[in-house]
């Protein structure tokens, strides 16, 4: 389903708050990134954006890269990653498939060459398992390019995946022997 414009612009504002900066709405995080359902719509309305639980209901669940997630009882809410702001939302270790893939700016591809892809100010390095997922990501910034990443020879010398909520595939570094 497609999202409104209005939606998707207030869905850039929450990811905003609720993966970068909590004092745009007047909020705060808890340590694994929840915050109160109504404390955050109070805070995006005092931000002047116009939301009540039902808009918020149809971002999360509209969202296509399904960013947000309601906790057991729908009371906090909190992005699933992509933070860099601290916060710890339980990522367990897991086996990454083979192969996995990084959409970038062309730009970007000689400093990654050089230094390998780091997280910058986010917690972790994204990756895909999917080569459009990762088209759309580095084509937000520029002419894409696709970097294909040996995760299982990765995790064979030890580094560490993680797999989101809403199942992007989490690293600290890759280092660029393992671009392909």
């Amino acid at each position: 389903m497609q999202q409104s414009k209005s939606d998707v612009k207030l869905g850039r504002f929450l990811s905003l708050v609720l993966r970068h900066d909590p004092k745009a709405a007047g909020i705060k995080l808890d340590e694994q990134g929840y915050v109160d359902v109504a404390q955050l719509i109070s805070g995006v309305k005092r931000a002047g954006w116009p939301i009540d639980r039902e808009v918020l209901e149809r971002i999360v669940r509209e969202n296509n890269k399904q960013r947000y997630s309601f906790n057991e009882d729908g009371t906090k809410i909190r992005a699933n990653q992509g933070h860099s702001v601290a916060v710890d939302v339980g990522l367990e270790q897991q086996v990454p498939p083979d192969l996995l893939y990084h959409g970038t700016a062309e730009r970007f591809v000689e400093s990654i060459r050089a230094e390998g892809i780091r997280k910058g100010t986010r917690q972790h390095v994204h990756l895909s398992e999917e080569i459009e997922t990762a088209r759309k990501v580095g084509s937000r910034h520029g002419k894409p390019t696709i970097l294909t990443v040996n995760a299982a020879a990765m995790h064979g010398d030890g580094h560490l995946f993680y797999r989101s909520a809403n199942g992007v595939w989490l690293c600290d570094h890759v280092p660029w022997k393992y671009v392909l």
